[in-house]
């Protein structure tokens, strides 16, 4: 009996105490206090860097098409909770995006609000165009949405991120700018290694699927002088490829360059008969133990000068 008296005076003791901590956790500032809905995987990579700690969920894969996604129970539940939607724009989740807005009914991730945060909007886009129809094929008019493989314009994306999350979370706000500091300090350090490595490839020419990869090519100087697509978001046909084989016989094409979310067959058709090399790039991060976008840029820069080397 008097074990037990002398325990509940202690825990009465404590008590008040305890309580005070539990408040104090539960009001202290916290870096993982955005939920961050990301469209693609380099965005999630992206949101990471800023906030390490954050609940960030990536809808897609680098082995899923961005431009076609189901709106699924699992993806209107995590936009639902999201206080911050990342995505590429430019249209590219023009398919499907505008539904989630809509069934996960969240007024924070709504066009037009803090809580949505599209990356062409803080850049220069390549390729826009004035007048777009639909016998063009799935084009871009707010031009070319892919802008994961420019290394100045992840920059200024990863600036214009970090700011947004302070503005989201001002308790934190300090931590997302320590936090960019030290990305833009590893990423600005590694783009002229980076550079050095792609010299190689400036001015060599290749065959690839879409125009995914128009902003890595125009880094690195190579030119693409034919796509797989007969027209964007078309497969190719028979008689596509035959006219891409023409091309590839003039003897000055480097690869035929695809990715992993692709079918691979028509690709696989025009370097076996053009005796060419067979690249599938990564697309993104999270496969192949591509972890984060460091890594996406050296698999891919790797992987082309291994081609570029490939005797013919």
């Amino acid at each position: 009996m008097h074990i037990n008296s002398d325990i509940n005076r202690g825990l009465s003791r404590q008590l008040p105490w305890l309580l005070l901590a539990a408040l104090v956790m539960l009001w202290a500032p916290r870096s993982w206090a955005l939920s961050v809905f990301a469209c693609e995987p380099e965005y999630a990579s992206l949101a990471r860097e800023l906030a390490p700690e954050a609940d960030i969920f990536s809808a897609t894969t680098a082995l899923q098409d961005p431009h076609q996604v189901q709106a699924r129970p699992s993806l209107i539940a995590k936009m639902r909770r999201a206080d911050l939607a990342v995505c590429a724009g430019a249209e590219l989740e023009v398919g499907w995006l505008p539904m989630l807005q809509m069934k996960a009914n969240n007024p924070r991730i709504r066009n037009g609000q803090p809580g949505m945060f599209y990356a062409a909007d803080q850049v220069e886009t390549l390729d826009k165009m004035d007048n777009v129809d639909r016998t063009m094929g799935d084009v871009h008019a707010q031009g070319n949405p892919h802008m994961q493989f420019s290394p100045e314009r992840v920059t200024a994306i990863a600036t214009a991120l970090a700011k947004r999350m302070a503005e989201l979370d001002p308790d934190n706000g300090t931590r997302y700018q320590a936090n960019l500091a030290d990305f833009l300090g590893r990423w600005q350090a590694a783009v002229p290694q980076w550079q050095a490595k792609a010299q190689p490839l400036e001015g060599h020419k290749v065959i690839a699927y879409h125009t995914s990869f128009r902003y890595l090519f125009d880094w690195v100087g190579i030119s693409q002088v034919g796509d797989l697509e007969p027209k964007p978001g078309l497969p190719p046909t028979t008689s596509h490829l035959a006219t891409l084989l023409k091309r590839a016989e003039q003897g000055d094409v480097m690869a035929v360059v695809y990715t992993g979310y692709q079918d691979s067959r028509g690709a696989q058709w025009l370097a076996q008969r053009a005796d060419l090399p067979l690249v599938e790039l990564p697309f993104g991060p999270g496969v192949d133990g591509i972890a984060d976008l460091f890594d996406l840029y050296d698999h891919a820069i790797d992987a082309l000068v291994a081609a570029q080397r490939e005797p013919r």
